[in-house]
């Protein structure tokens, strides 16, 4: 079990910010820009893998699983990644695990996106304030099923 005092975890949430950070900044450039249609499927695809994976370790965080010196920044990760998500999804770039729906009802698929950051914001408030505790009861808000029923292609 890992405790709040876990220094190495400490000293490797700087690094990960800043990366995040980096990455936000990369957003500030229009992805059509730059990119070939795959460019901007496998864009999009390391965008939702990510907030797939801080999803897991906010999740194992909050079971004891993980260090609870992390919360914080894992939740951060996720609101900057669930804001970065709205802008690899603006190309219409048909493909990859989206489905034409994406873009065939881009106003409530937005909207959904909407809904994400604000749950992902309110879960980084909870838990740079409030730390685990805090956070374990948020995370039912940021369920991905939703949306993913409606507009992820299925994995076989």
């Amino acid at each position: 079990m890992f405790s709040e005092g876990n220094v190495l975890n400490r000293t490797t949430a700087l690094p990960r910010l800043a990366w995040a950070g980096i990455a936000f900044v990369g957003t500030l450039l229009p992805i059509s820009s730059f990119a070939d249609d795959q460019d901007v499927r496998d864009y999009r695809s390391h965008i939702m893998k990510t907030m797939g994976e801080q999803f897991a370790a906010l999740n194992q965080i909050s079971k004891g699983k993980a260090p609870a010196a992390d919360v914080a920044t894992q939740a951060e990760v996720l609101r900057i990644t669930a804001g970065v998500a709205k802008v690899a999804f603006t190309p219409k770039v048909l493909g990859g695990e989206a489905k034409p729906e994406v873009w065939d009802k881009w106003d409530d698929f937005s909207k959904r996106l909407d809904e994400l950051v604000a749950a992902a914001t309110d879960v980084s408030k909870a838990a740079k304030q409030g730390g685990v505790a805090a956070v374990t009861p948020k995370l039912s808000s940021l369920s991905c099923k939703g949306c993913h029923d409606v507009y992820r292609v299925q994995k076989k």
